[in-house]
């Protein structure tokens, strides 16, 4: 018999799966990026142990550290979604990332979904540069972006977002149901 998952325990075959509320899964993201301090901070160390070799290379550049980072946080949250479907933020939040038939989504679905949930950033950064934005009216329209791109799950029928829905992802609120 197959163990139970977490997913599982919280749900019953006759309930249908929760999405957790817009407003937790943003406290979770704020939550998160706390997180991500730490994890960033080590990969500039990396970069940092890595600079005479990198400018050996030609490779000393702005745009080699930006992959970098990206690397590195797609790794970060590929990791947590295939290994049980959440990350260190989402368990202390008790949101579970799963794929439409509850499971946990494998590497190449978890790495899809990262990607995915990237597609609000170009289209802002363009707005940003065509309006000849400097730093922080730029990241005012990224921030704008972001919360236009959040504010999509409310037209979606689960109330998922839409990175969700392109690669196949549900977020699952693990919470015990209230009487």
């Amino acid at each position: 018999m197959p163990a139970a998952t977490p997913a599982a325990s919280a749900q019953t075959p006759a309930t249908p799966p929760r999405t957790p509320p817009l407003g937790r899964r943003l406290l979770c993201m704020l939550y998160e990026g706390v997180l991500l301090f730490g994890v960033l901070m080590l990969a500039s160390a990396v970069s940092v142990l890595a600079r005479p070799l990198l400018v050996q290379l030609g490779l000393n550049h702005v745009y080699v550290d930006q992959v970098w980072m990206f690397v590195v946080l797609g790794v970060y949250f590929s990791w947590f979604w295939q290994r049980n479907g959440q990350t260190l933020a989402m368990q202390t939040w008790r949101i579970r990332l799963e794929t439409g038939a509850g499971q946990t989504p494998g590497w190449p679905k978890a790495m899809l979904r990262y990607v995915l949930a990237w597609l609000w950033l170009p289209p802002a950064a363009a707005v940003g540069h065509a309006m000849g934005l400097t730093l922080w009216p730029f990241i005012g329209v990224l921030t704008a972006g972001l919360f236009i791109w959040m504010s999509l799950a409310w037209l979606d029928p689960s109330r998922q977002f839409l990175h969700d829905r392109l690669a196949g992802t549900r977020l699952t609120d693990l919470r015990p149901l209230q009487p």
